[in-house]
């Protein structure tokens, strides 16, 4: 053997650079399963089965061009991780070569390295073709700047693709029309939408189930919903039902949350994005083409490129800039265990229950849901950021690290100290009923902080407020809600 070409289960782009200049005759593909990649975390059977159909469903797709295919199944070896099991292939028939492209996950990285340093053999990293930009061009970006933020990157990716733009000038003579995308549905709620289109298992995809279930039969989560995109043509077909049906209006109620609705007008294409089944850039042309067809309005179009050209694109560079230092960050000081109900969804607190068991259910929750219901409750309460961490990489079906992890420990917990985001995202209860109607079907009242029906949610944000009123007292976004909480009784505090 010349070439073994790695492959991961988050790398299963067909383009990959990995295969470029593929010899059948002495070049081979290695994939493996492993159990560690599952138990590291206790992730939800619906995120080890996406992970494993995709990976074999690539596999059949390789051994169908002609590709020689070197692959792990989970049920039939013992071997701990991926160093072990690329230490077994290697043993057995050495190549001079291991090709990859880099790791979204920094363990996983390291595991591959160290074993191929211990057989002694030379690892030929290439560039990441799935992304919009290479990582140099956001260190050359990122070179001397004080600060980071990703706006300032986002126009610069809109400059170098051409999307949404007119000659130098941002299509609708403005870069962000966020101001517009904030509205939550009426009285009557978001009305009568389509199902997302579904993807039935195969009989491929029964096979993981039923391994799964049996398997992991005690990792949390559900399988009978499963319904994922698992292959790159049915994420093509998820990405044309997106235009065709929701992204009209998902750049308005894209922060919008309802009783019962997990879905609304959401993409569901993190996940085929994440395992590279699909190509970012094609998802923004998609939605751009939409635009100019006179099929979606500037503000949903912009502001659904943006959550891809931009900020998926700005988490990847700022990941891969400050690991693996981030992990132990914790500028809060935070040191509350996790609840022990976010793996059960049991609680009275409606938004809770809400999010975590449609999370239990699906895998799934959006982005609103994430930031401002489990991550505000998370932030409030004081859990330890890397337990929040390690709650969201397990749950979520599209949840890798590389993309997980700066949105916790940063976006959402603040774990970071305001590197990625200029302040904590905190709010009281009534941000919870203005976008949304999860409070009426609640036993807490929003507006109360205090007494026997108190909503939780408020209860905390003023005392978060009143544990770190000196480090905010003069900061230039919380400042005056500090100032809000110094003119309360004190009783009331």
């Amino acid at each position: 053997m010349k070439h073994l070409v790695i492959i991961l289960g988050d790398q299963l782009d067909p383009h990959s650079a990995a295969l470029d200049g593929f010899n059948p005759q002495t070049d081979a593909v290695w994939m493996a399963e492993v159990a560690e990649e599952s138990t590291q975390v206790w992730s939800h059977k619906a995120r080890i089965a996406l992970f494993l159909s995709a990976m074999r469903h690539f596999a059949a797709t390789q051994t169908q061009q002609g590709r020689r295919v070197i692959y792990h199944a989970l049920e039939a070896h013992d071997f701990g991780d991926l160093g072990a099991a690329l230490a077994a292939t290697c043993s057995a028939e050495p190549p001079e070569r291991l090709i990859m492209v880099p790791p979204g996950d920094e363990r996983v990285r390291q595991r591959i390295v160290t074993a191929a340093a211990g057989l002694n053999i030379a690892i030929e990293w290439r560039e990441d073709r799935h992304f919009i930009m290479p990582r140099a061009a956001f260190e050359q970006w990122a070179n001397g700047r004080q600060q980071w933020r990703m706006e300032y990157w986002y126009r610069s990716v809109r400059r170098a693709t051409g999307l949404l733009m007119q000659g130098e000038e941002p299509t609708g003579g403005q870069w962000n029309f966020d101001a517009e995308n904030r509205e939550a549905f009426g009285a009557q709620g978001p009305g009568w939408l389509p199902a997302p289109r579904k993807f039935m298992p195969d009989a491929l995809t029964q096979t993981v189930l039923n391994l799964v279930e049996h398997r992991f039969a005690q990792h949390p989560g559900s399988l009978a919903f499963f319904d994922w995109p698992v292959t790159p043509d049915q994420a093509q077909q998820a990405l044309d039902d997106f235009i065709q049906h929701r992204l009209p209006a998902f750049g308005a109620f894209q922060d919008a949350m309802w009783q019962d609705e997990p879905w609304l007008y959401h993409s569901r294409l993190s996940a085929a994005l994440n395992l590279k089944l699909i190509d970012p850039l094609t998802v923004c042309r998609a939605a751009e083409a939409a635009l100019h067809q006179g099929q979606a309005p500037l503000a949903a179009v912009e502001g659904f490129i943006r959550q891809i050209a931009g900020w998926r694109e700005y988490v990847r560079g700022v990941y891969h800039q400050w690991m693996p230092d981030w992990l132990d960050w914790n500028a809060l000081e935070a040191d509350t265990p996790l609840p022990a109900f976010f793996w059960t969804g049991d609680t009275e607190m409606n938004c809770l229950h809400q999010t975590l068991r449609q999370t239990l259910e699906y895998g799934y929750a959006h982005h609103i849901q994430r930031l401002m219901v489990t991550g505000l409750f998370c932030l409030l309460l004081g859990v330890r950021p890397r337990a929040v961490h390690e709650w969201y990489l397990a749950v979520y079906v599209d949840a890798v690290e590389w993309v997980e992890l700066p949105n916790v420990l940063g976006m959402s917990q603040f774990a970071d100290g305001g590197r990625m985001a200029s302040k904590p995202y905190i709010a009281s209860g009534q941000y919870l009923d203005r976008m949304s109607n999860y409070c009426r079907h609640c036993p807490y009242e929003p507006k109360k902080s205090t007494g026997a029906n108190a909503c939780p949610i408020t209860t905390l944000y003023w005392n978060f407020l009143d544990r770190h009123a000196t480090r905010f007292a003069h900061h230039p976004r919380l400042g005056q809600q500090v100032r809000n909480l110094n003119r309360k009784t004190d009783s009331e505090r």
